[in-house]
């Protein structure tokens, strides 16, 4: 929908999402398959999440930034998959302007949470690992606090800065975005004005949270490796890396498929590559999140098995 603005120009106030428009004959498949993802991650994070909360043994650090992760994902899937869901099988395909800002919003400052918090984990990771016999002492629950509340506003306080920017912006071109959800790039295409600046700001607090937890991740498992390969023993090597092993595999595939999709050309080749990367980081991610710290992990495991025993012995 548009309304009249000046004289040749119109100010858009909805948009048409495309992401799927050119696969039409696999919309339902399409549903059915992102339906599931949806209920497997959504279901997969709640129990972490509970197993967590309702077991005591679990009530350390690495686990109360895991119940941060995982509702961090469950926020993350669903501000994206249910509008998603519906552009695919309903019509019109449209999105307010302001609910297409909001979902922005939300994704750009749940992702960048995101980073910010496998930083933290890694730092508890190195601390664990690196400094055993001060761990009780420096990784206290005040501080555990401290860094995952850091973590969850500084990300939301940088990505407004942006979404103040949009906010002034006036769109009044086509009204067509060539993807599946807002996303900062194609919906800063469709302005009429000098997005110069909004493009910069965005640019550096982009990169303040996604490259400065990247290289204290690096450095943090740099260190972590060194203390590794100092343990003479190859048991006591292997114990040590099973602690953060579920962690660097998260950060693999959510660094992997994030660099992946921003690394893609914009050229209009590209773009149903990109939608793929997409897909990728905000369908599979959280979903294969709970998955990898279950599969490795004694204590989850432990704890689903006494939850599943006490349910068991409820029902008899």
């Amino acid at each position: 929908m548009v309304i009249p603005f000046l004289e040749n120009q119109t100010i858009i106030v909805e948009f048409v999402l495309r992401g799927f428009s050119s696969i039409r004959q696999l919309n339902i498949p399409l549903f059915m398959i992102f339906l599931i993802f949806y209920i497997l991650t959504i279901s997969g994070n709640i129990l972490i999440v509970l197993l967590v909360l309702f077991n005591h043994h679990l009530h350390i650090p690495m686990y109360f930034f895991l119940v941060n992760l995982s509702f961090l994902e469950i926020c993350y899937t669903s501000n994206v998959v249910p509008k998603m869901l519906l552009i695919i099988i309903a019509e019109p395909k449209t999105i307010s302007v302001v609910g297409c800002l909001t979902q922005f919003y939300f994704f750009g400052s749940l992702a960048a949470t995101e980073c910010l918090l496998l930083a933290v984990m890694s730092y508890d990771r190195y601390l664990a690992i690196c400094r055993p016999l001060l761990y009780p002492m420096l990784m206290t629950g005040s501080l555990c606090i401290r860094l995952a509340a850091s973590s969850w506003l500084c990300s939301f306080l940088l990505t407004a800065i942006t979404l103040v920017l949009m906010c002034r912006l006036t769109f009044c071109g086509p009204n067509e975005i060539n993807h599946f959800f807002c996303d900062f790039t194609p919906l800063i295409r469709l302005s009429c004005m000098d997005t110069s600046l909004t493009e910069t700001i965005a640019f550096v607090t982009s990169s303040a949270v996604t490259l400065v937890p990247f290289l204290l991740i690096t450095a943090s498992y740099s260190c972590i490796l060194a203390a590794i390969l100092r343990i003479p023993s190859a048991t006591g090597q292997r114990k040590a890396f099973s602690t953060c092993s579920s962690h660097l595999t998260v950060v693999t595939v959510f660094y992997g498929t994030l660099i992946a999709t921003y690394l893609v050309p914009s050229a209009s080749s590209s773009q149903l590559l990109r939608k793929g990367f997409s897909l990728l980081y905000t369908i599979l991610t959280p979903m294969f999140n709970p998955i990898i710290y279950s599969l490795r992990n004694k204590d989850i495991h432990e704890a689903l098995k006494k939850c599943l025993s006490e349910k068991s012995g409820l029902l008899r």
